[in-house]
C-alpha cells in the first residue's frame, strides 16, 4: 500500500509543479492524474512495471472504499458556520442551481458539436 500511494504522490506533486510553473490555469491534481494516466497507458505492458501498477490500483480501491471519511471535514465546517448559511443561504441555492445549470448546457452543448464534428448525425 506505501508503494501505491508513493506512485499516486508523486504524480500529484509533478502535476502541482507543472500547474505552478503554468500559472495555475489547470489544477495540480488533474495534471497529474492525466500525466499517471498516460504513463499507465504508456507502460502497461512493461513486466517489471506491474507490480507497481497492482499496487496502485489497490490503494486506489482502498482510498475510494473510504471516501466518505473524506466528507466528514466538510460536513464539520458546514456545521461550524451554520449563521453564514442562514445568513446567505438564498445566495449560495441561487449560484449552486444558476451553475449547475450552466454546467448541463455547456456539457448538452459541447456534445453536440463535438458530435457534429465527428460526424456522428450523418447517420440520421
Amino acid at each position: 500500500m506505501l508503494a501505491g500511494l508513493t506512485v499516486l504522490l508523486v504524480f500529484q506533486l509533478a502535476g502541482e509543479i507543472l500547474a505552478y510553473s503554468l500559472g495555475g490555469v489547470v489544477p495540480g491534481p488533474v495534471i497529474g492524474m492525466a500525466l499517471m494516466t498516460v504513463t499507465l497507458a504508456a507502460t502497461r505492458h512493461v513486466e517489471s512495471l506491474q507490480t507497481t501498477h497492482q499496487r496502485t490500483i489497490a490503494t486506489s480501491g482502498a482510498i475510494l472504499a473510504n471516501l466518505g471519511v473524506l466528507f466528514v471535514p466538510a460536513g464539520v465546517g458546514i456545521l461550524q458556520h451554520l449563521d453564514l448559511i442562514r445568513e446567505r443561504g438564498f445566495a449560495l441555492f441561487a449560484v449552486l442551481l444558476l451553475s449547475t445549470v450552466v454546467t448541463l448546457t455547456v456539457t448538452v452543448w459541447v456534445f453536440i458539436l463535438v458530435k457534429r464534428l465527428s460526424g456522428g448525425y450523418a447517420d440520421e
